[in-house]
Order: C-alpha cells, then sequence, then structure tokens
C-alpha cells in the first residue's frame, strides 16, 4: 500500500470548501503526508505500511476550520478480496484527504496478523491514528469543523460522527457530511439479500462490531449496523446527506449485482440509464421507493439534513460540475454546495426530495465505458 501511495505523490484534492467562498479552480496538488508514529501502535494499513492523509493548511480567518473528507472506495469481506485491495489506490480552511487503506470504512481492529497473507485489519486504529496526528497540528483549537466523505468514505463519516465530535472542545461548531453514504439493505434481482450477507462478511472479516454504534450493536446483528438506516436515527452531531434516490453504485452493486444478473440483461441498463427498458426502469423506481423509505423518518431532527436528488449518479460533493458549478444539479433552484452550506452556517434547512427521474433536467447522469 504505502509503494501506491507513494507512486502518486502529490493528489489532486478537491476544492470541496467553497461553501465557504466560490473558487475559479477545481483543484490544487498537495503532497503526501504519512503518519510514520502510528505504526508504533498497530494502526496501519493492510499490508502493515503507515495510514497517510493530504493536508492543505488553512489560513487567515479560516486557519482554526478544519474540513476532514474520508475517501472512498468499496470494501473487503474476506481475506480474498482484501489481499485483492492491499496495493490499490473548504476556501481557507484546512483540507485534508484520508486515503483509504482498510477496506472496512475505518471500523477494523483485529490484533493477530496472519503470517500467510500479512493482512492487518486495523481500519478503527488508522482513523483514530489520523485523528491524533490532526488534533497534535492544531486541529485541538478548531473553530469549526466538518467531517465528511464518499461513497464508503461516507458511510465512514456517518459511523464516526459522534466519534469525531467528541474528540474537539465543545466549543467547536461540529457537523458531519454523508455523500452517496447511505446504503441500504434491499434485496436484488433474485430477491436475495446479497448486500446484507456482503456487509455481515465485512464485519466478521474486520471485527467491526465493537467499533460501530452501539445503539445499534445492542438491539440488531452488528452486520446490520452497517446500514446507515440502522444507525442514523441514534446520531447526536448534526448531519447532512447527499444521495441519489438512483445511486449508480447501489444500482449496479445492491439491486443488479452480477450474480443476480447471469445473462448480463442490466449489463447497458447500468452502464447509461437511459439504455434501460420501462421494465429496468420500473424497477429503478420500486429502489427509489425503497431508499426514500430507508431514510425518511431516520431524518427528523432539525439537526439534520439532505439533498435527495434523482440523478443516476455517486459521490457529486467531489467535483465542481455537480458540487456549485453553473450548470449543477438543482433542487428547488439550490445548488448542493448552498444547500450544505447554509444548514452548516445555521441559516436555513434543508431536506428535500427530488421528484421520480426524469423529472430533472439538471442531472449530470453518469455514464460509464
Amino acid at each position: 500500500m504505502v509503494k501506491a501511495i507513494r507512486l502518486l505523490g502529490l493528489v489532486v484534492l478537491i476544492l470541496i470548501s467553497s461553501i465557504f467562498k466560490p473558487t475559479t479552480t477545481d483543484a490544487f496538488p498537495v503532497e503526501i503526508t504519512l503518519v510514520q508514529s502510528a505504526v508504533a501502535k498497530g494502526a496501519v494499513c493492510l499490508d502493515g505500511s503507515p495510514p497517510a492523509y493530504h493536508h492543505a493548511p488553512g489560513f487567515g480567518a479560516g486557519i482554526n476550520n478544519w474540513y476532514i473528507t474520508m475517501e472512498g472506495g468499496g470494501w473487503c469481506n474476506n481475506v480474498t478480496t482484501c489481499l485483492d485491495r492491499k496495493n490499490t489506490h473548504f476556501y481557507n480552511w484546512n483540507k485534508i484527504k484520508v486515503r483509504y487503506c482498510d477496506g472496512s470504512s475505518f471500523t477494523g481492529d483485529v490484533e493477530a496478523v496472519n503470517p500467510a497473507t500479512n493482512l492487518h485489519f486495523r481500519g478503527q486504529r488508522v482513523w483514530l491514528a489520523i485523528m491524533e496526528d490532526l488534533l497534535a497540528k492544531g486541529m485541538k483549537n478548531a473553530q469549526n469543523a466538518i467531517l465528511s466523505g464518499c461513497s464508503a468514505g461516507g458511510l465512514s463519516s456517518i459511523l464516526h460522527c459522534d466519534k469525531f465530535r467528541a474528540l474537539l472542545p465543545p466549543t467547536t461548531k461540529v457537523k458531519c457530511l454523508s455523500d452517496a453514504g447511505y446504503f441500504i439493505n434491499a434485496k436484488d434481482l433474485a430477491g436475495t439479500q446479497h448486500i446484507e450477507t456482503f456487509y455481515s462478511q465485512v464485519v466478521a472479516t474486520h471485527q467491526s462490531a465493537k467499533n460501530l454504534p452501539q445503539s445499534c450493536t445492542s438491539r440488531l446483528n452488528p452486520g446490520l449496523c452497517f446500514f446507515p438506516q440502522n444507525v442514523v436515527a441514534q446520531i447526536q452531531t448534526p448531519i447532512f446527506f447527499v444521495n441519489a434516490a438512483y445511486d449508480s453504485w447501489q444500482i449496479k452493486n445492491i439491486l443488479a449485482p452480477g450474480v443476480a444478473d447471469p445473462h448480463g440483461t442490466w449489463h447497458d441498463c447500468k452502464l447509461d440509464i437511459k439504455k434501460c427498458s420501462s421494465l429496468q426502469l420500473k424497477t429503478m423506481q420500486d429502489f427509489r421507493v425503497q431508499f426514500l423509505s430507508a431514510i425518511n423518518g431516520r431524518v427528523d431532527s432539525v439537526s439534520k439534513g439532505m439533498f435527495i436528488d434523482s440523478c443516476y449518479a455517486h459521490c457529486q460533493t467531489e467535483m465542481q460540475e455537480t458540487w456549485m458549478r453553473a450548470d449543477s444539479p438543482l433542487l428547488e433552484k439550490t445548488t448542493i454546495a448552498k444547500a450544505v452550506g447554509d444548514w452548516y452556517f445555521d441559516r436555513s434547512p434543508f431536506k428535500k426530495i427530488d421528484c421520480p427521474y426524469p423529472c430533472n433536467p439538471t442531472c449530470h447522469n453518469r455514464i460509464f465505458e
């Protein structure tokens, strides 16, 4: 893992924080920081290398404001899939991009290391070691702080939201943002609980149960506590959800995974929603109903917000074109950036759900190769 990270050298850090001030540039290079001190604590990546993050320092009035975003990238649910991934990939605020290197949304903690595989399931330790490093670098003095993430990182921001709040002084304004992290427990085309089985395997492989919200694990099987619908209602820290009701990753991997579509009937539809048949669109509309059922009632607190559009997309806060550009997706004439900014600064709440596809002409629908 460390070799792959060093080969990257510099990354492009998206200026998500333009909710604070519009910017004319989308990205700039930020050097990587390896947390070498974490190794002695056993807080290491799958391959035993030190965790890493990118830090663009804040300046001026934003020097004590922090925006932490957790990188996404799916999960590994057993030794084989974890071996496969072992070697992979706000204006003046401090901006942090935490590299994802554990395959459990930073929830794993297994002491033993199998010498045959040298896999280290230590995601929770990695997360805590990076947070401690950031606290020592000034985050302990934060006036404002946001924990965010996209996809598996969006799930991380949900599962760690209250823990992040607990690390910071009570005077710090702390909120969380989950982008495309609201994965639902739904049956696939074949009527099986494919994603439920997969998540249960992730939790078992990484021994994540002890690091999942106790408010959930005290009443449900730990594997079910990987699903936001079972934990969100108990989150005390303000949190905002950005999600497509037709999330392209969920359509491809929860509703219509390859195992449930052996003849590839859904292949073209999953690549481009415009190629879906009327029957496939009906199935996707039913999935939207399930998604809305899984989130409605869980975001009823005044401290929670949501922007649920009807786009065929996955992760919409990491690119200017879907974040706050002139042609970005809109809900009630509001961009995602404005909705999140107004909510974070308590200017106005935002809880909006789009009408069904294809009603929203501002959508940037994903087209896959």
